[in-house]
């Protein structure tokens, strides 16, 4: 998607580490414009698929998923990293390892949003090791559910998540891949 690309090339901002930073249009302050371009692109990609419901991570993959999910005509349901008072007794739980804070936690879904009639879209804003997107296909397969495919806003093509998800045959759209940034300037696939 040459224009989340170009957006990308002018905001992003390259940190120690290998991070991205696009807070300035996807993940902290939101273009909803650009955010309305990448629904449109994920429904043209998996416009053949029975996706009754879009699911996600707080929280960064909740605006996306929204916006995803209004062409979809679909709910959103998002996994929560801390259970509250209020979420049911029955969950569907995993715990995954996040790259950016360098530690583990739990996320769960509430047993009443998901169920074996489900077919999943799982949107998120990024891909790197893929332990996020792991986590929520182990959710989906504790629910009973069908996992469509999953859409990724930006992909880090150089660390090993994307391979992971696509060698276990699951559909992986990508809007943007990112190949290298190791120079400080980001080099697309």
């Amino acid at each position: 998607m040459q224009e989340l690309k170009d957006r990308i090339l002018k905001d992003g901002v390259v940190k120690p580490g290998n991070i991205l930073k696009v807070d300035k249009f996807l993940n902290h302050q939101i273009d909803v414009t650009l955010l309305d371009h990448v629904g449109e692109a994920f429904k043209e990609r998996f416009s053949d698929k029975p996706i009754n419901k879009i699911l996600t991570i707080e929280a960064s993959g909740i605006g996306i998923a929204c916006i995803v999910a209004q062409h979809f005509g679909t709910p959103v349901v998002f996994a929560k990293k801390n259970r509250s008072t209020n979420i049911s007794d029955q969950v569907y739980k995993s715990t995954v390892m996040s790259y950016t804070q360098n530690k583990n936690y739990d996320i769960m879904v509430s047993g009443e949003f998901l169920s074996p009639e489900d077919h999943i879209l799982v949107v998120d804003d990024f891909l790197a090791t893929g332990h996020a997107l792991e986590g929520l296909i182990e959710i989906i397969a504790q629910a009973g559910a069908t996992l469509e495919g999953i859409g990724i806003v930006v992909e880090k093509g150089f660390q090993e998540g994307g391979k992971k998800i696509r060698e276990q045959g699951i559909q992986l759209e990508s809007l943007a891949i990112v190949e290298d940034m190791s120079s400080g300037e980001i080099v697309f696939r």
